[in-house]
């Protein structure tokens, strides 16, 4: 077996015959003479006027490929220490799978519903603005990225084995392409079937789960937690818990703040959601329209600093629609999704500025040393949205040309948002500082991507559940929080991941610690 790395054009690449010609010429032999060959990595990249992939092929059979997904799990005994796990998001369930191959049994403790049931909380939501505050496009199995596109790019790669959370995937049903590209997703309309596969495993090999339960409180035994305590009263005990409530589960932050132990404000991001048509956003990225035949939606990752703050993408679907993502009654928060085919003529983007922890607003706000003072600040940008959309889940709206301008719209361009999207002056309602930040970084990724500003480009509020305002602190080797012993806070909602595959590594890196607790018994 040998591997090369060779750019290639889109119809190159796409092309089997003439993929195999330009290996052919780039190792100087014969096309006849040719192994196999295997696509290992892709890299999309639109920067030059050439739009090419970088690729990495292997020459050898289809079996060294290294694109197959395994996993087997031997069914543990029943006498196994139990870790309670709550949250059955990307954290919960891989550190519920690495459980089981460390010879503990989890136990799963979930607010929400399965996901085959979830989707009809969703749909009523969409189509009646009605919400379930433990099962909406946030709360339920699989958490919030089964319903956000299932993108599984991360910076994280020194926290683990990235590439053995993508083979899990694959293993329980995603497309084994995932495993070649930089920006690998998977698509909303398949992480259902994949996340209910996952559960057949783990209930296969002897997890337990509990959904529609929200927890009360926790349980504690010399000084250690084993266990929570549901709003029924009733008690899932264990060696450890591992908490992987997601960034929007208030109450847990609630339960802590209320109870004196540690957490921590944190820095997190607020802004719109900004859509265009698809077909202008190829044309940019793609410097004109002659390789669409060859190529999937244009996707496109801005960043940019004004001032203190930074301005940014984030969560940027081709292809996709914009949903409401709001947890409870009185709150207005936009978010983006796309399918696996990425065939809506919308592209969306979230397009956030950071805020800090010693922003104007905080020096303004009472309980300025609250650790919940920045949660507060998200909830009322939340509420203020939801009474501009006319005290209902509708979403503000204004275009971007109008925006830069600080005038309201006249009219509002056609969107994929899914629900009502109502005129209303968000250069007015948003902060004066993220106003001043998102205007000048329109500026900025229009001269990166020229044509980014048109009269086509519409903005949607709020986009608030970029991550969590709230960190639950832990020990950096122990990974339990400082005050309670045998608590694990992991992935977004502890503030310790940000996203998808970030999350699953956290949950393997507290599976991990949990193990060590449990040897120490």
């Amino acid at each position: 077996m040998r591997t090369i790395s060779i750019d290639l054009t889109p119809e190159e690449y796409h092309v089997p015959e003439q993929l195999r010609r330009a290996v052919a010429r780039q190792l100087g032999v014969g096309v006849d003479t040719l192994e196999e060959l295997h696509v290992t990595r892709r890299t999309l990249d639109c920067r030059r006027r050439q739009v090419v992939y970088h690729t990495e092929i292997t020459l050898g059979s289809a079996a060294d490929s290294g694109l197959s997904g395994d996993i087997r799990l031997s069914p543990i005994p029943s006498s196994a220490p139990r870790v309670v796990i709550v949250g059955a998001g990307p954290a919960g369930l891989f550190a519920a799978l690495r459980c089981l191959e460390l010879g503990m049994k989890p136990v799963i403790v979930e607010r929400g519903k399965p996901v085959e049931e979830r989707k009809y909380d969703i749909a009523r939501l969409t189509r009646e603005k009605v919400v379930n505050p433990d099962s909406n496009w946030c709360f339920g199995e699989g958490g919030a990225g089964t319903y956000s596109d299932g993108k599984l790019y991360t910076r994280s790669t020194k926290r683990g084995d990235v590439g053995a959370v993508l083979r899990t995937f694959v293993a329980h049903g995603a497309d084994p392409d995932i495993m070649l590209d930089a920006h690998a997703h998977i698509g909303t309309d398949r992480l259902s079937g994949i996340i209910r596969n996952m559960r057949h495993t783990i209930e296969g090999a002897g997890g337990e789960y509990h959904f529609n339960t929200r927890i009360a409180d926790l349980i504690f035994k010399d000084g250690r937690v084993l266990g929570v305590v549901d709003t029924d009263g009733n008690r899932l005990e264990g060696r450890a818990v591992i908490l992987a409530t997601g960034h929007s589960a208030r109450d847990i932050y609630s339960l802590f703040h209320r109870h004196g132990w540690l957490l921590e404000a944190k820095p997190f991001a607020l802004g719109v959601r900004v859509e265009h048509p698809q077909e202008l956003i190829n044309e940019i990225q793609y410097h004109g329209k002659g390789y669409s035949k060859y190529l999937p939606p244009a996707a496109y990752n801005l960043t940019t600093q004004v001032g203190s703050h930074g301005v940014f993408s984030f969560c940027m679907c081709p292809g996709g629609v914009i949903v409401p993502a709001a947890t409870a009654d009185g709150q207005q928060v936009v978010n983006g999704m796309s399918n696996s085919r990425r065939n809506s003529p919308y592209a969306n983007s979230g397009i956030a500025v950071t805020v800090g922890l010693n922003e104007e607003l905080r020096m303004k706000n009472e309980g300025l040393a609250s650790p919940l003072a920045l949660l507060a600040f998200q909830q009322q940008m939340e509420q203020r949205m939801f009474h501009a959309g006319g005290d209902a889940i509708n979403a503000p709206a204004q275009r971007l040309v109008d925006f830069l301008q600080r005038r309201s719209s006249s009219r509002l361009n056609q969107t994929g948002y899914m629900g009502e999207a109502v005129n209303a002056p968000l250069h007015e309602l948003l902060p004066s500082f993220v106003v001043d930040s998102l205007i000048q970084g329109f500026k900025d990724f229009d001269r990166k991507m020229h044509g980014f500003i048109t009269e086509e480009a519409s903005l949607l509020a709020v986009e608030s559940r970029t991550s969590s305002p709230v960190r639950i602190p832990r020990d950096k080797e122990t990974l339990q929080h400082p005050q309670l012993q045998g608590l694990y806070p992991c992935g977004e909602g502890a503030g310790y991941a940000g996203g998808i595959v970030s999350s699953a590594l956290d949950g393997i890196r507290c599976a991990d610690a949990a193990k060590t607790l449990s040897l120490q018994k």
